[in-house]
């Protein structure tokens, strides 16, 4: 069994309003030295094999098809196991 861990961040050519706000958010509450923040996802997930080349062929395909919207979005991704 491998374990994957997906990390979905918005391009940097792409505006984030959500990290501008939450960005906004923390100066408001003092913590002024935030110069930039991005939003991004992260998950986690278990694969039912312990064969590094297909889990990372399939991860890529789950990446494509539905966890990221590659369009505006990066993807990276990490095997333990």
């Amino acid at each position: 069994m491998l374990k994957a861990k997906v990390y979905v961040t918005i391009k940097q050519s792409v505006l984030d309003p959500q990290g501008v706000a939450v960005q906004g958010a923390l100066h408001s509450v003092g913590f002024r030295e935030v110069e930039s923040l991005r939003i991004g996802k992260y998950m986690e997930l278990e694969l039912d094999t312990d064969n590094r080349q297909e889990a990372e062929e399939r991860l890529q395909q789950m990446c494509e098809k539905l966890l990221a919207n590659t369009v505006v979005e990066d993807y990276r991704y990490e095997l333990e196991g």
